[in-house]
C-alpha cells in the first residue's frame, strides 16, 4: 500500500508577492539546491519536483529572475513561519514618527506661547514631528503679518533643537510650518 504525500498548502492560482512552489514553477530547467545546502545542478522542473516530492518536502523557487531559476528543497510551511516572523520583528524594531500639533493665535500672550514651546520642545526631544499652525479668525486675516511675526519667532526659539521641513504657508484661514528634530549624531 502506497502512501502519497500531502500538500500542506493552496495550489491555486498565486496572488501577486507569492512565491512559487511545486507545480506553480513552470520553469523548463531549474538550478536544484538540496535541504542540506548542497547543489544539485540544473535539472527540468519536473525532475526537480519529484525529488522533492521523494524526500517528502516542497521545491520552493527562491531565486526566479536568475540565469537558470534557482530552487530550493524545503519545507515550505516552515519558510513561511521564518519569513513572517522575521518580518514581525521589522515591524517592531521600527519607529513610527508621529506629528504633533502646536496651535497658536495672532493674540498670543508671552506665558501661552512659553508654555506651548516648553511642550513642543518636549516633543521634538521624544523625536516626534510638530506641525505649528497660527489660526486667523475673522478680522485677524487682515494681519497675517502679526501672525507670521509670531511663528517666525517661535521657529527661532526651537532652531536648535529642529529643522525646518516645510516653511511657513499658508493653508486657508490657518499659516502652518513643520519642525522635524535634529538627527542626533
Amino acid at each position: 500500500m502506497e502512501v502519497a504525500f500531502i500538500r500542506r498548502y493552496d495550489r491555486t492560482k498565486p496572488k501577486k508577492n507569492e512565491d512559487l512552489v511545486n507545480e506553480r514553477i513552470r520553469f523548463k530547467e531549474v538550478l536544484v539546491i538540496d535541504s542540506t545546502g548542497e547543489q544539485l545542478g540544473t535539472m527540468s522542473s519536473r525532475d526537480a519536483q519529484q525529488k522533492a516530492y521523494d524526500a517528502e518536502l516542497d521545491l520552493v523557487c527562491v531565486a526566479p529572475k536568475a540565469k537558470p531559476p534557482v530552487c530550493r528543497i524545503m519545507d515550505y510551511g516552515k519558510y513561511r513561519f521564518e519569513q513572517q516572523k522575521k518580518a514581525r520583528e521589522m515591524r517592531k524594531n521600527s519607529k513610527q514618527v508621529s506629528v504633533k500639533e502646536t496651535q497658536l493665535s495672532p493674540t498670543i500672550d508671552v506665558h501661552d506661547k512659553n508654555v506651548k514651546l516648553k511642550r513642543t520642545l518636549k516633543w521634538l526631544e521624544a523625536g516626534d514631528k510638530v506641525k505649528i499652525a497660527v489660526r486667523f479668525r475673522g478680522r485677524q486675516m487682515a494681519h497675517i503679518d502679526i501672525g507670521q511675526k509670531i511663528l517666525d519667532d517661535f521657529v527661532a526659539e526651537c532652531e536648535e533643537f529642529c529643522t525646518i521641513e516645510k516653511p511657513a504657508k499658508m493653508e486657508g484661514r490657518t499659516l502652518t510650518a513643520v519642525l522635524a528634530p535634529k538627527k542626533s549624531k
